[in-house]
């Protein structure tokens, strides 16, 4: 005991600034950490039947613990001050951390509510217990418990008489235990204070590779990093695994590291960082608890519902490594969703996962035509989120392939597709309100962004407020009426929804819809207050080139204004002053000598050439393409030498070592004119 302890220690604020909430948790944690217990957390914690308890041993090891006893061995004498009527079973490796004047964690839980607090502080013997004097005390998130009720199967003062295993690695037993879990208990420390903590997820949550590795997403909570933040601080950790139908426990203190960067983190929905654990001793005690649980019905946490699992996790990493490569995908089923506007369901049909997709982007798909001297390529944007598990591609019943696709395509058959793509993509914490606008077709990235919206802020427990306007010419050419009512009702009042029916007959027979009329600037009059918002525009490019006129008329900046600008929908902008246009490296004016190199070909570019793509064509190639402008991306190579440029800059992203041979020319050079390299 001392001073008053820092509301963050230097690891929680490391990671704090790692994810950007540094400034941000400074204000909170003044104000959700406290020194004393509020009087609602000393009801709750005199009304529970356990508590969690964290200690550490003489030789620096944490261990996590439960502490039972009848509802009310918990008071609180005053706001500072818990005493608890318990000890641990002297054959509980933790009971070594139990003396005068140690630190100790405890976490309050409630399994059949989800309720939770926190407490840090030191021990001093009581007759029969200890008192905890406060150092810490705040609330916690309770969204990845899972409900279970809970009964006593013996007197809790009865002492505890199973077996007793230490365990030199970790067995068939503690494997199952483990890797069937949807909860543990872990207890960290830092030089001043230790803590528990609970982490919950779908029941395989945990991994425990052959050498006895644990790893474990670390989800979305709090932000306060208190366990992660002693893990990077000292690289300590204790484990508790509980058998909530036998009372047996499975207690393992050992050395943890927090990872941040790996493929593994975007592969497991829902983690936003990973960490390990390796146990370096491990003791498992039969039936040490009095206590026994039940699952209730549907109780698992609607948080944990959202996350991944490792093999969903281990199925999108061997789908990055096919990233660059057409793959076979199965029609798992087809919707209709307006008279002219049909969805295909898509699922892997080569044992690989889906690629993770940001909600926006476009899908490119490769078909053959009868009677098609070569494949088409053609690129649908995908109408669900990435968290929904399957891809699905809306087609307007519009243009060779999408008329190919509504007429022949049918469940049970294949397609190719490529890694999605595209920039147009919204960023779901974003805490500025989004306005986004449909015309026909164009709601598909519209709706694949909403479910990402209502997933993510559910998830998060955080909405971004949104506005979306969807035109119509019809009734009938309406799309995803309940789908979208259904968004709707899951956005927590979030969303507004604005529909609006363009042909006036149909309007005046009292169709369901918001607004009878077009989406201009009038109409955005009456149903924005036009605040700071950022824009999402889709649809014809008539409409797309006018909502976006009219809104810089209304000195809403560019950059507020998004667009997506594949195909024809690419949009004329006015930059604004202070945004000057990248100036692109001129094309060059005498002849360059390009390679083929994957080929054994080569050609000489002349100013009256064109593009790469057509002196390849010309040379015989075949590259892939799909758009000619720059757009989509299916004609990305690699450029091994040399230097390209475009005549207007091309929307499609590429990575470095990357070009897009369908506007790509050879730039001006000074001096010696070096040849162009490419991967084709």
């Amino acid at each position: 005991m001392g001073e008053k302890l820092p509301v963050w220690h230097a690891g929680e604020i490391a990671l704090q600034q790692q994810a950007g909430v540094a400034e941000r948790m400074a204000e909170v944690g003044q104000r959700v950490i406290r020194d004393y217990m509020p009087d609602q957390h000393r009801d709750f914690y005199a009304q529970l039947p356990f508590i969690v308890a964290g200690s550490v041993d003489a030789q620096g090891d944490a261990w996590a613990t439960l502490l039972e006893g009848p509802p009310g061995f918990i008071f609180s004498p005053n706001a500072t001050t818990l005493d608890i009527a318990a000890q641990p079973d002297p054959r509980d490796p933790a009971a070594a951390g139990f003396t005068d004047g140690a630190p100790v964690g405890l976490l309050g839980i409630e399994l059949h509510t989800r309720r939770r607090n926190r407490m840090n502080g030191f021990l001093s013997a009581i007759g029969g217990g200890f008192r905890v004097q406060v150092e810490q005390s705040f609330g916690n998130c309770p969204r990845y418990i899972q409900l279970r009720d809970f009964r006593f199967a013996r007197s809790p003062d009865e002492p505890a008489t199973g077996e007793i295993e230490v365990l030199n690695t970790l067995d068939q037993p503690a494997l199952t235990t483990m890797t069937n879990a949807d909860a543990f208990y872990v207890a960290t420390y830092n030089e001043q204070q230790v803590d528990a903590s609970h982490r919950g997820g779908k029941p395989g949550f945990v991994r425990v590779n052959d050498d006895g590795l644990l790893t474990i997403p670390d989800f979305n909570g709090n932000l306060f990093f208190s366990t992660l933040g002693n893990i990077h601080q000292n690289g300590k950790a204790g484990l508790l695994f509980v058998d909530y139908r036998s009372g047996d426990t499975l207690q393992m203190t050992g050395d943890a590291s927090v990872i941040l960067d790996s493929p593994e983190i975007a592969a497991f929905q829902g983690a936003e960082r990973l960490w390990t654990f390796r146990p370096r001793r491990i003791v498992r005690r039969h039936a040490a608890l009095a206590l026994r649980w039940e699952t209730e019905a549907g109780g698992i946490s609607p948080a944990s519902e959202m996350t991944g699992d490792w093999q969903s996790a281990a199925e999108r990493l061997r789908a990055s490594e096919l990233a660059q490569r057409w793959r076979p995908f199965r029609v798992t089923k087809i919707v209709d969703e307006s008279a002219s506007i049909r969805s295909f369901h898509l699922m892997p049909d080569d044992g690989a996962g889906l690629l993770p997709h940001q909600a926006g982007q476009h899908l490119p798909i490769r078909v053959r035509l009868p009677d098609a001297e070569k494949p088409l390529i053609r690129h649908y944007t995908l109408s669900v989120a990435p968290s929904d598990g399957f891809y699905r591609i809306s087609v307007k019943r519009d243009g060779v392939v999408s008329r190919y696709l509504h007429d022949h395509l049918r469940v049970g058959d294949q397609i190719e597709t490529r890694a999605p793509a595209g920039d147009f993509t919204i960023d779901a914490q974003e805490t500025r309100p989004a306005v986004l606008m449909a015309a026909g077709v164009g709601i598909t990235p519209m709706l694949a962004m909403l479910r990402h919206l209502v997933y993510e802020g559910l998830r998060k427990q955080r909405m971004r407020p949104t506005y979306f306007i969807q035109s119509a010419r019809n009734k009938a050419e309406r799309p995803f009426v309940r789908e979208l009512d259904s968004l709707l009702a899951a956005s927590q009042g979030a969303f507004k929804l604005v529909r609006v029916l363009s042909q006036t007959e149909e309007a005046e027979q009292g169709f369901d819809y918001d607004i009878a009329g077009r989406i201009d600037m009038a109409l955005l009059s009456q149903v924005l207050p036009f605040n700071d918002y950022d824009f999402y525009l889709c649809g014809p490019p008539q409409f797309t080139q006018a909502i976006y006129d009219g809104l810089r008329s209304y000195n809403i900046a560019d950059q507020r204004i998004h667009a997506e600008a594949f195909g024809p929908s690419s949009l004329q902008r006015h930059k604004d002053e202070a945004e000057p246009e990248l100036a692109l490296p001129a094309v060059a004016t005498h002849d360059v000598p390009i390679k083929f190199m994957a080929s054994l070909k080569e050609a000489r570019w002349t100013p009256q050439s064109g593009s790469l793509l057509e002196l390849a064509e010309a040379r015989g190639l075949s590259p892939e393409y799909s758009c000619r402008e720059g757009h989509c991306g299916s004609c990305k190579t690699r450029i091994l030498k040399g230097a390209v440029t475009y005549t207007t800059a091309p929307s499609a992203s590429v990575a470095e070592g990357e070009i897009l041979i369908c506007c790509a020319q050879p730039a001006q050079q000074n001096g010696d004119i070096e040849p162009i390299q490419l991967e084709l």
